[in-house]
């Protein structure tokens, strides 16, 4: 089964396929290739006559055939695309659909967008999908994978960033691969080609803040450092859309169970730690120092603590305090 990379690779470089079944929870990476059949394949003037774009809930499959089996006009290919194709019924019983995919038609590259799920890999149609189609299945990226992921993307623009800022920018932007990639965009479009990304260029291209995040409050409360923690917390409930509470406190919770978790792994070199608690090595020291400032039991405690205060900002036992009191208050506990 190809990667995306390879994908992308071979239709810029006009290596096509008759069938590509994109499936799969993580939309983006069906967009990225079906878009880029869409836009590069055929000409503007080749797509009038050649290229058709449906739905799933609009059509069924003799039709989605019928519109694959049609030839080109003046032109090598046509492309037809069937969006939302989860919508189809019975798609993995259809046995004209299954006979098709036994004899594609060569010049028309047809390209299904199967969202949100997958085809049963036990199934006859599962096989001829391997064997006679390009049949990708979009995971989604696990969150500490999306660090690596945006370094990638910024790579491929001809650019550089180092890790503390990619996870900045990961932790400040969350998980949508299409926010990301629209940011990234909006990021580097002023900076000099071949330049290293600074948390400086994030904040004046993008907005994100170098000095109050969730990235800095995790270090200035790993340090115990109060006036910092303190400070972005005032910044954090003065900006409460920038920083939801609920994901302030998510993030904490992932930081300070990995600081728990420090104190049982036996094996403190560097890499063994990094690969332990999920992260890179240039982070370790940080989870040290937290370590070294948080024992076991106050480790616990915290945990605990996040657990309530979590509870509070989904407006349980929470009375008339607004979001900030609640950060304000938990905050204080953690470092008290």
């Amino acid at each position: 089964m190809m990667d995306i990379e390879k994908i992308l690779e071979n239709i810029k470089n006009k290596i096509y396929h008759p069938v590509y079944f994109l499936s799969g929870e993580e939309p983006y990476f069906i967009d990225k290739i079906s878009k880029t059949i869409e836009r590069t394949v055929l000409s503007d003037s080749e797509k009038e006559f050649n290229q058709c774009i449906v739905y799933g809930r609009d059509v069924d499959i003799i039709q989605i055939i019928s519109l694959a089996r049609e030839y080109p006009v003046f032109g090598n290919y046509r492309v037809v695309i069937v969006r939302e194709a989860q919508g189809l019924k019975d798609i993995e019983k259809d046995e004209r659909f299954k006979n098709y995919l036994k004899n594609p038609v060569k010049s028309t590259i047809l390209v299904f967008d199967y969202k949100y799920s997958k085809i049963d890999g036990r199934t006859e149609l599962s096989k001829l999908l391997d064997k006679n189609a390009v049949h990708f299945q979009s995971k989604k990226l696990y969150d500490n994978q999306i660090p690596d992921w945006i370094g990638k993307q910024i790579e491929i623009q001809g650019f550089r960033i180092d890790a503390k800022t990619r996870f900045i920018l990961a932790e400040s932007l969350g998980n949508d691969l299409s926010k990301i990639e629209n940011e990234i965009s909006k990021l580097v479009i002023n900076l000099r080609k071949n330049s290293e990304i600074t948390p400086e260029d994030i904040e004046k291209n993008i907005g994100i803040s170098k000095d109050y995040n969730i990235f800095e409050l995790q270090n200035a409360l790993g340090r115990k450092d109060v006036y910092k923690a303190n400070e972005i917390i005032r910044n954090f409930a003065s900006n409460p859309k920038e920083n939801p509470t609920i994901k302030v406190i998510s993030m904490l919770f992932a930081y300070f169970r990995k600081v728990f978790l420090y104190h049982f792994i036996k094996d403190k070199s560097e890499n063994n730690v990094a690969a332990q608690l999920g992260t890179k090595p240039f982070f370790v020291k940080d989870f040290r120092l937290a370590a070294s400032n948080y024992n076991t039991y106050k480790a616990r405690e915290i945990i605990s603590i996040l657990r309530e205060y979590d509870q509070k900002a989904k407006g349980v036992e929470s009375g008339q305090m607004d979001d900030g009191e609640i950060l304000k208050e938990m905050i204080f506990k953690i470092l008290h």
